[in-house]
């Protein structure tokens, strides 16, 4: 297990340097900022991105969401959804050919939702959620679309995709839907339960149809209270479903929460990487969203390394802990 940086979309020296200095061995970059006009992302783009994070004695391992509108028309069966699924491929085998082994992405044409935010520990800010709020926004895509039909598409992309990210040894992973509630919008959320996780993942069984655990998010779930978060960390972590983690904490589940600092909220973040190492989970943690904090960047340095710090911190803890254990 090991301790990333992420949420940034620049590989900026000032970013990279900040990560390696904080002791992030592997960097996750989310909606990197490539040349895509064709609604694609070409090979040598990719590389030069990679190149320039190994340059600073770290790994790319993985790229996390192409813009939304590369694949929009795929999640809503759109005129031009064969297009868009021919220029998918194709990013997919480029990230894959440019020696990057992930490919994180979400089901949410209408993206993450959030209403006013709430003070927190020593008045910091944190994000929240109110559904009572949310649920009276208007349609954010023309009309509603049925549940039906939006499991009817991503079937039809994950059959498609499964493969080639296969032949091409690139593991793929959906982030959950944030706010995990049953529709916003007009759009269901689809991946709002442990349920609708066991369906994808079953919809093509492969290594290569997997899970970016956003373990915010999963805490978000109705489903996730008492036992529910570690049942779905021990279940999916079993099955090697997890590629990567993001390893953020809330108080409260849907249909009201907010943010926490990773060691505030209702989560036992110690039992999660407990879990998450008897499972040999063998992937890396990153730290999400975080709290802004006094006199922090727009970024959050500071609330980030505050983070990466517990991260690093569980991390030792635990294996060395289970090592303390077997030597006995």
């Amino acid at each position: 297990m090991r301790a990333g940086f992420g949420q940034f979309k620049e590989a900026t020296p000032e970013y990279l340097r900040f990560a390696q200095q904080y002791g992030a061995t592997d960097i996750l970059l989310n909606t990197p900022n490539l040349p895509g006009g064709g609604g694609r992302w070409e090979l040598h783009d990719v590389v030069k991105l990679r190149l320039s994070i190994e340059t600073h004695g770290m790994k790319l391992s993985a790229l996390e969401n192409v813009p939304t509108n590369f694949y929009d028309q795929i999640m809503l069966n759109g005129p031009k959804r064969d297009e868009q699924i021919e220029n998918m491929i194709a990013t997919v085998r480029n990230i894959a050919r440019a020696g990057i082994p992930i490919f994180g992405y979400n089901w949410m044409p209408s993206h993450v939702w959030r209403t006013p935010p709430v003070l927190i520990r020593g008045g910091a800010v944190a994000t929240a959620f109110d559904y009572e709020i949310a649920r009276k926004m208007p349609l954010t895509h023309e009309r509603a679309y049925s549940e039906e039909e939006m499991w009817e598409n991503l079937e039809y992309w994950i059959k498609i995709i499964t493969p080639i990210a296969e032949e091409e040894g690139i593991r793929l992973g959906i982030h959950p839907c944030d706010p995990p509630v049953a529709s916003l919008g007009g759009i269901p959320q689809l991946l709002r339960s442990f349920d609708a996780y066991k369906r994808l993942v079953e919809i093509v069984p492969s290594d290569s149809n997997a899970i970016e655990f956003c373990q915010g998010t999963f805490s978000e779930m109705e489903d996730a209270g008492g036992e529910g978060i570690y049942d779905m960390i021990r279940y999916f972590g079993e099955r090697h479903k997890i590629l990567y983690v993001h390893f953020r904490n809330v108080s409260g589940q849907v249909p009201n929460f907010h943010e926490e600092f990773v060691n505030t909220g209702y989560v036992d973040m110690y039992r999660a990487m407990t879990i998450y190492n008897e499972v040999n989970f063998d992937g890396f943690f990153i730290d999400d969203h975080v709290p802004h904090t006094h006199q922090d960047t727009q970024w959050g340095h500071r609330g980030r390394a505050f983070a990466n710090g517990y991260i690093q911190g569980l991390i030792e803890a635990v294996t060395k802990g289970l090592y303390s254990q077997l030597s006995r």
